[in-house]
């Protein structure tokens, strides 16, 4: 194990350019995919006669698939109907689909878990559907979703590694490259990765608690 060799200031500047591609991307995605999660996830809730249907059937549909394949899907499927996208936006557009269903169904959850009670009192308040949700359900269900929520963002930030397939330069990527320089990298490369995806994950999960803890 060579472990001067592999924390050269080469290998280390190296390995930093991949995790500013896997910041990147995991940043976009996770900005995406909430916004988009939450706009399904109410609208779920809201139960819309047509729309809501359409999106149930679309939201189980991508839970139920391999993220990998929806990555492989906008990578190297969709040029076959001319839509060419970049390694990083094809990475991006996958993690986005996938992870907003699964935010969709915890905004869902979130909100259908407030008390049936608070609801009709509001209604009887005076207040119309739309400010009952906008006043009343979405400040507590948001706060209810937020310990959910940043575990699906710390398993998206893992995710983007899967995107090593389809040769996104992110850290996995890079990782793999430094430890083919030299096979007594491995166990020194692997370990170094290891406490960055740790430590960008425990920055998340206290962010987490120190949120959850204010609101609570």
């Amino acid at each position: 194990m060579d472990f001067a060799g592999a924390y050269s200031a080469e290998n280390l500047s190296f390995l930093a350019d991949g995790l500013v591609v896997t910041l990147i991307v995991a940043g976009a995605s996770i900005v995406l995919s909430f916004l988009i999660g939450c706009f399904v996830g109410v609208i779920r809730y809201t139960q819309l006669p047509v729309l809501s249907p359409i999106l149930l059937v679309g939201v189980e549909l991508i839970r139920n698939l391999p993220l990998l394949l929806i990555i492989f899907f906008m990578r190297f499927a969709l040029p076959e109907i001319g839509i060419k996208l970049g390694l990083v936006a094809a990475t991006v557009t996958g993690l986005t689909i996938f992870e907003a269903a699964m935010i969709a169904e915890i905004v869902r959850g979130g909100l259908a878990s407030i008390d049936k009670g608070q609801i009709e009192a509001a209604r009887s308040s005076g207040l119309g559907s739309l400010q009952t949700l906008w006043h009343i359900v979405l400040p507590q269900g948001l706060r209810r979703m937020v310990p959910p929520l940043v575990s699906q963002f710390i398993s998206l930030l893992k995710d983007t590694s899967l995107a090593v397939v389809i040769s996104l330069p992110e850290l996995m990527h890079h990782a793999g490259i430094v430890i083919g320089h030299g096979y007594t990298y491995t166990i020194p490369i692997l370990l170094l990765v290891a406490l960055i995806y740790f430590s960008v994950n425990f920055v998340l999960s206290v962010i987490s608690r120190r949120l959850e803890a204010r609101h609570v």
